[in-house]
């Protein structure tokens, strides 16, 4: 068996020996350009055209990282950068979901406990006590409701609060109502106090954090997006922030990557940003789940987190 390894900066040889350790009878190879000795999978983040083009012999591909749009775009923009009818799988949780629930957790509870405006009376040098929100009063939403999303919610309801996910699909978790559909979106924002974007990047959900979108929510809301700069139209969150429909936002993904040193978010007082951090490939366990596809797959067994391309996760 070979499998083929490229990430434009992952270091190579901590993947290439940990896989190696897992499958000592595996021949694996950094692809290199020019290579086009045969391949049983493929191991890829941002792969050349020339990676994978025409490998119709390939089992699967592995994209490593969560979320699959760039690689999926890719293919958009040159047509056999991916294999025709191979399939695509993603990493599903290896040790990002706990990374995001404590990211969303962090932001919820700063919010909930009012330590922004507490750092803004202390740089003014104002001894002032406001008064505590309700958990009772406090709805948080989640949009989307995939492994990463489920992880969240749930977390979230351990604090006690009241939470609700909106999908394509309904999903069904204990202590959380499920919104599902366009035509339940207007329900799923009524009343919420906290958003917290975790969809999937797809043409559907491009800019779905818009103008519409936030009137909808309770007064002086809260968002979190955590998922791609591109569902959100960034003007339409400063207008919303200007009018007070929306009282603050953290922020760890942006539209373009690193963030314009003369961008406004940098300098707003109620945007808390991060630099794409909330949660981090981890080789370790991204490894394991790999190992045991690849090992499901030479089973005769279907693998888990396959991408379908239709649909964009």
């Amino acid at each position: 068996m070979n499998i083929l390894f490229y990430h434009p900066f992952f270091d190579s040889k901590q993947w290439i020996e940990g896989m190696k350790a897992r499958l000592p009878q595996v021949n694996i190879r950094q692809w290199e350009k020019g290579d086009n000795q045969s391949a049983d999978y493929a191991m890829v983040w941002l792969p050349p055209y020339e990676c994978l083009a025409g490998r119709s012999d390939l089992k699967g591909i592995f994209a490593l990282g969560a979320g699959v749009d760039a690689i999926l775009k890719q293919e958009q923009d040159k047509p056999g950068t991916l294999p025709a009818g191979v399939p695509v799988m993603r990493l599903e949780d290896t040790g990002m979901a706990i990374q995001m629930e404590e990211y969303a957790c962090a932001k919820v509870l700063s919010y909930f406990r009012r330590m922004d405006e507490y750092r803004q009376l202390q740089s003014q040098r104002q001894w002032k006590q406001l008064p505590a929100y309700q958990h009772e009063d406090f709805v948080i939403g989640v949009m989307g409701a995939g492994a990463l999303g489920q992880a969240v919610a749930k977390r979230l309801v351990s604090f006690g609060f009241h939470v609700r996910t909106w999908s394509r699909s309904e999903k069904q978790l204990d202590n959380v109502k499920s919104y599902f559909g366009n035509d339940q979106l207007a329900s799923f924002l009524s009343g919420t106090r906290v958003i917290i974007n975790l969809l999937p990047s797809t043409p559907e959900t491009v800019g779905i954090l818009n103008q519409q979108l936030f009137s909808q929510l309770e007064q002086g809301a809260y968002v979190i997006n955590l998922a791609r700069g591109a569902h959100l139209i960034e003007q339409d969150l400063l207008l919303a922030l200007e009018s007070g429909q929306v009282a603050g936002a953290a922020l760890d993904v942006f539209a373009s990557e690193p963030l314009s040193q003369m961008h406004p978010f940098w300098t707003h007082p109620r945007i808390a940003i991060t630099p794409h951090v909330a949660a981090f490939t981890k080789p370790k366990e991204a490894m394991d789940m790999i190992v045991s596809n690849i090992q499901r797959i030479e089973a005769g067994q279907a693998p888990i987190g396959v991408v379908d391309m239709q649909r964009g996760y």
